[in-house]
This record gives C-alpha cells, sequence and structure tokens, in this order.
C-alpha cells in the first residue's frame, strides 16, 4: 500500500524559505554592514533580516563621557545598535571638578537604552582584551584621551601612555579577537604641529587666512619637522599606530584627524575645548583670556553629532589605515574675535583680556580640507553651521544657569527656614 506525503503549502513553502536564509546567513556568516537596514533589499526576508541584525549589532566607545564619545553612545543607540561605554572620568583628575564627565555618564545610564558601562583605564591591558574577548564588537569607536596639550607638558608619562599606549592596547585586543569590526580613531590637527604655521597667510580685519587662496590644509601635509607639542606627539604615534594596524594586518582602522569639536554636551575648561569654554563664560559672566596673535587665530568647527553619523558612514564602507582631516571645513571658521563680536550679537557681551604670547605650538590658522571625506562618503553630510551651534550651545548652558540659580534660592530658603509648611488650619465645625 502506498503512503500518500501531503504537499506543502504556501505558507508552509514561505516559512522553510525564511528558516533557509537564516541558517544561510548563519553558516556564512554575512556581514552585519550589509543587514544593518541599508542594503536589506537585496534580501527576500529583507525586514526580518534587518530586525535581527539590528539586535545583535554592538559597539564600543572608549571616552564614552566626553564629547565625542557620548555623542556617537546615543546616536547608534538611536539607531537600534547595543552601546558599551568605557569612561572612568579622568578628566576630573586632569582639569578639575568642572571637567569631570560623571554626569554624564549618569545621563547615559539613565537615557540610553540598553547602555553599559565600565569605568576602567584604558591603559590597562588585561581589562581591555576581556572587554573585548567577552564582547566580541561590530564597531569601535576610539574617543578616550587625555586631550589637552598645555596639560601634556606637566603630565609627559601619563599623556603618552594613555594617548599611545592605551591606543596600542585596544588595537591589540582588537587584533585579536575582532579583527574584522572598524575601528574610528578620533585623531587631531595637532599631528601636524606647526607645520600650519609656515602657510604663507595674510592678516584680514578679524582673522588670518591663506595667502595662497587654498580652501584648507588637506591630508597630504606632513608630520615631520615641526613643533608638535607632547599630546601631539602621543597622539600622532597613536595616529601611525592606527595606520600601520590597518595596513600591516588589514584591519578597518578609520584615523580621523579633527580640528575643534565642539557641541553642548563639552565639558569644557580653559585649558581643552575653545568654542564651549568662551561661550560659557560669556553667558556666565566670567572673564576669558586670549593668548597671541591679536585674537585672529582661526579654527573650524564641527558638531560632535555630525562626527558620530560620518563614523556609521565609515562602518559602512571601512577603509583601512585611511587617514582622513576633519573640521568644518571653511563655512563653520571663525576666529577669535569673530566669535566674541558673534555673542555680542547673541546678547553676550564677553569680559576679555589679550595677552601677547601665544600657546606653544599653537596654529595661527587651522581650517580643515574635507574634500576627502565628501568624496570617499557622499551621503555624508553635516547638519549644524555656526549659528546653530552657537544658538545650541548657550541656550543649554543659560538654561543650566537658571537651574543652578533656582537651586541656590531654594537652599537661601531652607537655611532661612522660610520655606517651613505653616501649620494647618483646623476644619470648621
Amino acid at each position: 500500500m502506498s503512503r500518500r506525503t501531503a504537499s506543502a503549502g504556501p505558507q508552509q513553502d514561505r516559512d522553510c524559505s525564511v528558516v533557509f536564509s537564516l541558517l544561510t546567513i548563519t553558516v556564512w556568516q554575512i556581514d552585519k554592514r550589509k543587514l544593518c537596514g541599508y542594503a536589506t533589499t537585496n534580501f527576500p526576508n529583507a525586514g526580518l533580516l534587518s530586525g535581527i541584525s539590528e539586535v545583535h549589532l554592538k559597539a564600543i566607545v572608549t571616552g564614552s563621557g566626553g564629547l565625542v564619545g557620548s555623542a556617537c553612545a546615543r546616536f547608534f543607540a538611536e539607531q537600534g545598535w547595543q552601546v558599551i561605554g568605557l569612561d572612568n572620568n579622568m578628566r576630573q583628575e586632569f582639569f578639575g571638578p568642572q571637567g569631570s564627565t560623571s554626569s554624564e555618564v549618569v545621563n547615559l545610564r539613565q537615557t540610553v537604552p540598553g547602555y553599559r558601562h565600565y569605568s576602567f583605564d584604558i591603559r590597562d591591558r588585561q581589562k581591555i582584551r576581556d572587554l573585548l574577548r567577552s564582547e566580541r564588537p561590530d564597531m569601535v569607536i576610539h574617543t578616550a584621551a587625555q586631550p589637552s596639550h598645555d596639560k601634556a607638558s606637566a603630565i609627559p608619562y601619563d599623556d603618552f601612555d594613555i594617548n599611545a599606549v592605551g591606543t596600542l592596547n585596544l588595537l591589540v585586543a582588537a587584533r585579536d579577537y575582532c579583527p574584522e569590526s572598524p575601528i574610528c580613531f578620533t585623531s587631531t590637527n595637532k599631528v601636524y604641529g606647526d607645520r600650519p604655521n609656515t602657510i604663507p597667510l595674510r592678516e584680514l580685519d578679524t582673522r588670518f587666512d591663506y595667502a595662497d587662496g587654498r580652501d584648507g590644509i588637506d591630508e597630504s601635509m606632513s608630520i615631520d619637522s615641526s613643533l608638535h607639542s607632547l599630546f601631539g606627539v602621543s597622539k600622532a604615534s597613536a595616529d601611525l599606530l592606527c595606520q600601520e594596524f590597518g595596513r600591516y594586518y588589514n584591519m578597518p582602522t578609520g584615523i580621523f584627524r579633527c580640528g575643534c569639536l565642539t557641541g553642548p554636551h563639552h565639558a569644557a575648561v580653559e585649558l581643552h575645548g575653545y568654542l564651549a569654554y568662551i561661550v560659557l563664560c560669556a553667558v556666565r559672566g566670567k572673564p576669558y583670556s586670549v593668548y597671541g596673535y591679536q585674537g585672529k587665530q582661526v579654527r573650524d568647527q564641527i558638531h560632535c553629532s555630525d562626527v558620530a553619523s560620518l563614523f556609521l558612514e565609515f562602518y559602512k564602507s571601512p577603509r583601512p589605515g585611511e587617514v582622513f582631516n576633519l573640521g568644518g571645513g571653511r563655512a563653520n571658521s571663525i576666529s577669535i574675535v569673530e566669535t566674541i563680536a558673534a555673542l555680542g550679537d547673541m546678547g553676550f557681551d564677553l569680559e576679555y583680556q589679550m595677552f601677547e604670547k601665544n600657546r606653544i605650538g599653537d596654529h595661527i590658522c587651522y581650517i580643515s580640507d574635507i574634500s576627502k571625506v565628501r568624496t570617499c562618503y557622499p551621503g555624508w553630510e553635516m547638519q549644524y553651521d555656526l549659528p546653530r551651534i552657537l544658538t545650541e550651545m548657550a541656550a543649554r548652558y543659560c538654561a543650566a544657569e537658571t537651574r543652578s540659580a533656582t537651586k541656590g534660592r531654594l537652599r537661601r530658603r531652607r537655611r532661612s527656614g522660610s520655606d517651613r509648611l505653616a501649620p494647618p488650619v483646623p476644619e470648621s465645625l
């Protein structure tokens, strides 16, 4: 007697197709960059695969309490990533309580879904290895650093160990445990030392500019035979390490030589975070000191959120060992005296003092030529121009001042007893 076998219906065929697709992905380990919501149209079950991949995408962000690190943590979490932060609040040790990142870390824990935090030191080699071995991230964003070239001269061992050796710790661990995961490293334009000052300049009423009419400084500028500051040297060492691991081990490392990074979450201090600090001084009525060049030195400004969105573009299309100059470009360039004038137009008159002596290794005019990064990542567009940057920072600092003043009044009332409740009035019979 023959046995009849029920034929598979359309629904069963579809379910089998889904299972087969998932098994295929598991076996062949398809690159999750193709499945994170940007290239899923090539797969028959795109929606299902996109949802699965987003659950498993994981980023480790070093320096997650800092300006760029916290922006990356928020941005990637908004894209559906799981974010793991590493920050031990060394900024407080470097710059005092005003430089602390502790409140930012608390905010990340409270507002970023699924955010997990570690507070050990980037110099702890074994803990870095343990972290990458256990987490196996899909991406690493390395922003942890000693960020001040003025401070570096006073703490040369710490500066080099954090910036250079800490980066080496991370790179070796990534090579051993997640070599295919893209790494974005926030380098600095200080790797060029004072060589930008050798470019002929012309002095205008409110700024210096390039005499040859160039748009900005590109990646062809040499880092040799110049005065860097110890900070510039430690960051250049980390910069070269990231390049070498990209080329020697074919790891997807991206090196972003940043100009002035800014945003309202910056724990700005006098030694680091020029634009945020000058806005903070203007809002609080605190005197500001200008060192050298009559305040006509120029910087281009880029918002930390625009940096975060670029890093996602790099994740989708990494270029091993590639160097990019990154800043706001000419459109977002501004001098100190122009900043003071802009703040005055906003109603914040800054009290300031000019000093003739400039900071060692300081740039007179630095504007990033960002044509390379725009060519390589045409989908990336900056969302923040200078007026928006200044308005956002001023609004945040004004709100903080209002909250502080309100808390101060409440504390004074408590001390005076004026906020005690009056005795209850008896009910009428």
